[in-house]
């Protein structure tokens, strides 16, 4: 009897996951943008010098910049020029050539909405129109950089709302400028939308399948950060995207996860995450994924608190943080922790 009133609880709490959180009702079921990108079966078609292209889907990263790496200037060029989405998106491609073929793949969608990502000096590592849409933006010099961060966010992101105006410090590209700017020099930080996350709290938010198709996606971008001689990230996975990074863990080679607003990993603790990563958590006081219950069952909810102590996270700092995004703002001992984990200096976090 005991057992099985913990389970008829637990249920309850499964089911308080998705009825009993703000506004769940407002989430609309997402269909998750898998596979190459748009232009792989003619890149599939054509050969360079009588070779066949690297596969866009199945080639591993290091397989495709040692392609990259034997061609001379002007084959590169025809390539970009002749199949600009798969390039601005071939993870293990040239830096300098993906963000030239992104810039003319955004300007070829004709959207307003995009437009804006196309503008002198902007670098967008990976472009993708359909569906919602899905971008990855460098912010600092990732070639040069001597400390990589990637920020990973959660629901109600997309390429259409990359560039909407949002409150300062929030939102994938305002993270990463915030972060960029306390780390400082030597440090680049690319903001992650390459997964298709949840709109609203919704079944969406409270179930694994938005994040499992997220996992493979981030596992293949880290790996072609790896293939192009950048540093192990560190990644900073907010909300939903901490599920995402919990899914991939065991494939990222990173130095460090760090999770914040988070809902829970799918794993009971750290330890089984199966990363040789350091694991840090942090949530403010008004934080409301709180209220969210940490829980597994049925498919549903995200399971152990990763800022319990029984989870066995390092803790970041975050008796300041306002609300659910409030974890970059200036001044901050959020932001101070996450300057410091992103420059290699976590051992100073107290």
């Amino acid at each position: 009897m005991r057992r099985f009133g913990r389970t008829m609880v637990t249920a309850a709490l499964a089911v308080a996951v998705v009825a009993g959180t703000a506004g769940w009702a407002s989430g609309n079921a997402q269909q998750p943008v898998t596979g190459p990108p748009p232009g792989a079966a003619a890149w599939r078609a054509a050969t360079q010098a009588g070779r066949a292209l690297p596969d866009p889907e199945r080639a591993d990263p290091h397989e495709v910049a040692r392609f990259f790496a034997g061609l001379d200037a002007a084959a590169r060029r025809e390539l970009l020029l002749a199949h600009p989405s798969v390039v601005g998106n071939l993870d293990g491609a040239p830096l300098a050539l993906r963000y030239e073929a992104n810039r003319i793949a955004v300007l070829a969608t004709g959207e307003a909405r995009y437009a804006s990502l196309a503008a002198p000096g902007r670098r967008i590592l990976a472009f993708d129109p359909r569906g919602r849409g899905q971008v990855a933006e460098v912010f600092g010099d990732l070639e040069r950089a001597a400390h990589v961060s990637v920020i990973v966010p959660g629901s109600d992101n997309d390429a259409g709302t990359h560039d909407a105006a949002r409150a300062p410090h929030t939102g994938p590209a305002g993270m990463a400028r915030s972060l960029l700017a306390a780390a400082g020099e030597g440090t680049a930080v690319v903001a992650w939308t390459g997964y298709t996350t949840p709109v609203g709290v919704g079944v969406d938010a409270a179930t694994g399948r938005l994040a499992e198709a997220g996992a493979v996606r981030l596992a293949r971008f880290t790996a072609g950060l790896d293939a192009v001689g950048a540093p192990d990230p560190v990644l900073f996975c907010h909300s939903y995207g901490s599920v995402v990074c919990g899914l991939a863990a065991r494939h990222l080679d990173a130095t460090d996860l760090v999770v914040f607003g988070s809902p829970g990993m799918r794993a009971r603790s750290a330890a089984g995450l199966d990363t040789r990563a350091r694991v840090w958590a942090a949530r403010g006081p008004s934080d409301w994924i709180a209220d969210v219950p940490n829980v597994r069952f049925a498919g549903l909810g995200h399971g152990a608190d990763p800022t319990s102590a029984a989870f066995g996270a390092r803790r970041v700092p975050a008796s300041d943080v306002a609300g659910h995004t409030g974890y970059f703002t200036p001044g901050t001992r959020s932001l101070g922790a996450f300057a410091a984990i992103a420059k290699g200096e976590g051992g100073e976090v107290r």
